[in-house]
């Protein structure tokens, strides 16, 4: 992931979001498997790892891909905001969701509705 030089969290809240989903599918927790970044001679990667790696420059507004590789092919899935104007957008339908809904703990997903229920 990559976001602008002024953002203090690294990684972001995002990109720690979607290496979750990938451990979850694994059945094992993202402590186990997020490896940070690479430096020196750390060995070949295991199949079992999650690598997560936080860049930070200029005005980069977020950008997140998702890399799935094996021995000679890569699938990548990617994000790249390139306006702060989405997510105020997205905070502003969450604020009228959230005026009429009732109390309770919810998520993004709810707000978008597509929370499945169990």
């Amino acid at each position: 992931e990559m976001h602008h030089r002024h953002k203090k969290d690294a990684p972001s809240g995002s990109a720690l979001s979607l290496a979750k989903v990938l451990a979850d599918v694994k059945k094992k927790s993202l402590e186990d498997l997020a490896r940070h970044g690479r430096s020196g001679i750390v060995g070949a990667r295991t199949q079992n790892e999650i690598g997560i790696h936080a860049l930070r420059g200029g005005d980069i507004i977020g950008d997140h891909d998702v890399l799935f590789s094996t021995m000679g092919e890569t699938v990548s899935i990617s994000h790249r905001a390139t306006s702060r104007q989405t997510f105020a957008r997205g905070a502003l339908r969450a604020a009228q969701w959230a005026a009429v809904a009732k109390p309770g703990l919810f998520d993004m997903m709810d707000v978008l509705g597509l929370k499945q229920s169990h």
